[in-house]
This record gives C-alpha cells, sequence and structure tokens, in this order.
C-alpha cells in the first residue's frame, strides 16, 4: 500500500486514477510515499523520511524546495503541458484585451449607473474614447516556443496576424507541432524591433529574470504591446514604467500582477488566471497522478524537474531504483556490491541531469537487505528503493 498526501485539493478527476487497493489518499497522512501539491509553500516543510517523490500539479515548482529534495534523493515532476490550452486561451483573449479597451469601456460605462434614460445617448457619445485596433495583419512575437508559446502563435496566425516565433532551444515535438505559417526570428532583437505585440513564454531563473529591461525596451517599436502569461519577474518594473510613459509601451497585460505594477498606468492587471479552468486542473492532477504511479510502482520518471527522464521495460525478478550525485565510480560500486552477492544484471539504465544521476536495475534474483545496506552507504548514493 502506497501513502499519497495532499497539501492542497487537488481534482477528485486525478485522485480517482489511484487504485483504491494500491493507494491511501489523504492530507494527514505522517508516512507518506508521495506528496500532491499544487501551490502550498513547501520551503518550511520537514521532509519525511518516507518521502520519495513529489508531483506539482502545474508547470512551476518555485514552491518546492528542489535542491534540499535532490539531496534527500527525492524526485520533484510537474506538469507541463497540461494546462497549455487554458493558459493559452487566455492569452489569446489578452491580444483583444490590450487592443480594443475593453477593460477600460467597461470600468467606464458602470459609472453611467443612475442615469436612467441617458445612458444610451452617454454611451454613443463616449464610446470613442475607448478605440483601439484590431489584431488581424499585425505582427506578433512569441518568446519561447513549448507547449503554451506553440499554441499561441498557431492560433493567433490563423486569427489573421503575422507570427513571428524566437526559442534557440526549440524540442523536436514543438517544432512539428509548429503551424507552416509562423517565421522563424534570425535573433531575438529583430523580433523586439520587428513586432507589434509580443506574447512571453520562457522560463524565470538566472537567466531569464528582467529578462525585458531598459536596453530590451529601447529595440521595440512605438507602441507595442506587451503580454506576460509566463512568469513574474522577466520584466523590469522600473524600465516598463519608463517605456510607458515615453510611449515606446502602449500596454502592458500580465497574470502576475505586484503591488507596484498596479500603481503604472495602462498596465492590465490579471489575478494569475492563466490556468484557473476546471479543465486543467483536472488535467494537471491526472498527470501529476500518472507521474506519481509509474514513479512508485515501476521506478520510471517523466516530467521530472531535478532527475532524468528515465524509462526501460521489466526484465528481471526485481528491480532496483537508486538516485546518486551525479559523482564517478558510484555505478562501479554499486555493480561490485551487486556481484559480490552473485546478482546477474538482466538489464541497466543510468541517466543523469546536471548534479544528480538515476539508475534502473533489473536483477536477475532477490537482493537481501545487507547489499541494500550497503549500497545506501556507498558516498553520494541519496537513495535505494526495491521494486
Amino acid at each position: 500500500m502506497y501513502n499519497i498526501q495532499t497539501l492542497n485539493k487537488i481534482s477528485s478527476t486525478g485522485l480517482d486514477c489511484f487504485p483504491h487497493d494500491l493507494y491511501k489518499v489523504d492530507e494527514d497522512i505522517s508516512e507518506p510515499d508521495a506528496i500532491l501539491v499544487r501551490s502550498y509553500n513547501m520551503h518550511d516543510f520537514e521532509l519525511p523520511q518516507s518521502l520519495k517523490s513529489i508531483a506539482r500539479a502545474g508547470a512551476g515548482v518555485n514552491n518546492i524546495p528542489v535542491e534540499r529534495c535532490s539531496k534527500k534523493g527525492i524526485v520533484v515532476f510537474n506538469t507541463p503541458g497540461a494546462n497549455a490550452n487554458s493558459v493559452k486561451g487566455l492569452v489569446i483573449a489578452g491580444l483583444f484585451l490590450s487592443s480594443r479597451r475593453i477593460v477600460e469601456g467597461i470600468i467606464w460605462a458602470k459609472t453611467l449607473i443612475e442615469k436612467g434614460e441617458e445612458v444610451p445617448k452617454l454611451i454613443e457619445k463616449g464610446k470613442a474614447q475607448f478605440s483601439g485596433p484590431e489584431i488581424k495583419g499585425k505582427w506578433l512575437g512569441v518568446i519561447g516556443l513549448g507547449a503554451v508559446g506553440v499554441m499561441v502563435a498557431n492560433d493567433a496566425s490563423a486569427l489573421g496576424m503575422h507570427v513571428i516565433g524566437y526559442d534557440p532551444f526549440i524540442s523536436v515535438e514543438s517544432a512539428w507541432g509548429l503551424s507552416r505559417d509562423v517565421r522563424r526570428a534570425n535573433s531575438l532583437n529583430s523580433l523586439l524591433a520587428h513586432v507589434d505585440y509580443i506574447s512571453l513564454h520562457v522560463p524565470l531563473d538566472d537567466e531569464t529574470n528582467m529578462f525585458i529591461n531598459r536596453e530590451k525596451f529601447a529595440l521595440m517599436k512605438k507602441g507595442v504591446r506587451i503580454l506576460n502569461f509566463a512568469r513574474g519577474g522577466l520584466v523590469n518594473n522600473r524600465a516598463l514604467r519608463e517605456a510607458i510613459e515615453s510611449g515606446t509601451v502602449a500596454v502592458y497585460l500580465t497574470d502576475f500582477p505586484d503591488e507596484e505594477l498596479l500603481t503604472i498606468k495602462n498596465v492590465i492587471a490579471i489575478p494569475h488566471l492563466g490556468a484557473s479552468t476546471p479543465e486543467a486542473e483536472d488535467n494537471c492532477a491526472k498527470m501529476a497522478v500518472e507521474q506519481t504511479r509509474e514513479f512508485l510502482e515501476k521506478g520510471t520518471i517523466r516530467n521530472s524537474v531535478n532527475y532524468p527522464d528515465c524509462q526501460m521495460d521489466f526484465s528481471g525478478k526485481n528491480r532496483l531504483v537508486i538516485t546518486n550525485d551525479n559523482v564517478p565510480a558510484v555505478v562501479g560500486q554499486i555493480t561490485t556490491i551487486l556481484a559480490g552477492e552473485g546478482i546477474n544484471i538482466a538489464d541497466m539504465l543510468n541517466r543523469s541531469k546536471g548534479n544528480n544521476a538515476f539508475n534502473i536495475i533489473d536483477l536477475d534474483s532477490d537482493i537481501s537487505d545487507e547489499s541494500v545496506r550497503k549500497i545506501k552507504l556507498i558516498e553520494g548514493v541519496t537513495m535505494v528503493r526495491v521494486i
């Protein structure tokens, strides 16, 4: 029986994918094998000795102490692409919101309450102040062509926009999914200088923090509209304020507002609604559950942020899964211990990601508790499990 702890409310559609005869799922489990989480802040959370994996029902893992997990051999999963369609829909809505001054018009219309029969005439008289351009025929630059970026590029192209994409690290899968009408930018700078709209779809890390800054704004056309449904912190607020005041940026629309942004004119602040659809919550939950099950039952890793993807068909009597620091001689010490017990290796897979490595070893016979103990004592080994 595997014990699963939930730190947030997780969609029942996903949780129902756990077989009830093999899994116990509850928010109050004290020694969980795995944790499912959404936005719960785990940085001060005590990681139990029993914990083998954490699955985030969403893409971002800023609320999870990934480095601390790696030191304990805990595999951290996320669910990239599960909420992509939901985010894409809001981005497309954002193109219209940033153009047609819909938000301002709605707010102004509310001020006419109690004007009675005058309202229709006042509406007709005042509507001119909220005019804005159509998106058809305009140039959109999509920066980052992952699951969401590809969908945005394709749908914007279908709406009649000219779309330029930029992603030096685009995956083969994303490239296959991209419409042939989407053009490839020769460089980021050339994209910034050419387009009328910019949609950001890059992760937030040390390299992309304040990615859109004073130097980038200086390259843009006057009146550009920028959409950020990726992460807060990608745009420098001070430089943004200057760019809006100078007329370089006509509108900045973000799903990640902070207090400073709320004080800047021509900023449309959406309260992080990108993945707020029941379909997205269901998809993220199902994906998190499937990844957790595959890892616990088979040792398979898909979409981990701290360990490499690993999958191998069963070919022995028992399966040994091991996490370790990505340093020399660890695998040799493991195989020496197995040979000392006369255990033949039926098949083996070793993969690494950054400082972390993962091993799947299928054995032709049982392994003793003593051999497992010896493997655990190898310097650099962080987790050993027999399936």
